[in-house]
């Protein structure tokens, strides 16, 4: 008996520390990976955008397709935005929705990031509140998006991603962002989701590795 319960007990740390060691891989380990896409995807977009423009040319997916900048959430908070929101799209960073609005356009661009693994871009957005700003970077322009509020919904509430979130079936007339995540932290079981409107397009004057173009 008390072979088999030292043996119990034995085993019971073995579990436990592999449990604590794939946590830790989860929370730390993944961001390593996504530190080193983002660095790589950060030279392709600067070496596209020193490029001549090619007026054709389209994102594939898995590709670099703009920078996200927040200023509330640090000088140095920047993220490429991969095309594509596949699970291996999101392991790269933060990823856009493909068919919905590009960053400037009249509609909803969509973009959804991890909010605890891979980096957790989206760790934090839960802080942003009514007019703060969201700032996309492409080739030629920087977008300045106002945050006009923010809400929980169901994982399946797919209205929110909407040309005009929340009303599937109207015509848009505006130039929307919208950033989802999991919901509470570490789960799942619902979205946070944050909205907000353009409010000014101005010429982008840093280069996409540069975090001084934040603001």
């Amino acid at each position: 008996m008390r072979t088999l319960i030292r043996g119990l007990g034995e085993l019971c740390i073995t579990a436990g520390l592999v449990l604590l060691l794939f946590v830790a891989y989860e929370l730390w380990g993944t961001g390593r990976y996504t530190r080193e896409q983002q660095d790589r995807l950060g030279k392709e977009l600067t070496k596209a955008w020193q490029a001549p423009a090619v007026t054709t040319e389209k994102v594939k997916l898995g590709r670099g397709l703009a920078l996200i900048r927040i200023p509330k959430l640090g000088r140095d908070y920047r993220y490429v935005i991969v095309e594509g929101v596949t699970r291996a799209d999101l392991r790269k960073g933060p990823g856009h929705y493909p068919g919905t609005a590009m960053p400037g356009e009249v509609g909803n661009f969509v973009v959804s990031g991890h909010r605890t693994t891979y980096s957790a871009p989206f760790n934090r957005i839960g802080e942003l509140r009514r007019g703060d700003r969201i700032l996309i970077d492409t080739r030629r322009r920087q977008f300045v998006y106002q945050v006009t509020g923010r809400r929980i919904v169901e994982p399946d509430d797919v209205e929110v991603i909407a040309p005009v979130p929340n009303h599937p079936r109207r015509r848009p007339t505006e130039r929307l962002i919208t950033l989802t995540t999991c919901h509470p932290k570490y789960s799942a079981a619902e979205r946070l989701i944050v909205h907000g409107r353009l409010v000014e397009t101005r010429e982008r004057v840093a280069a996409p590795t540069s975090p001084q173009a934040a603001d």
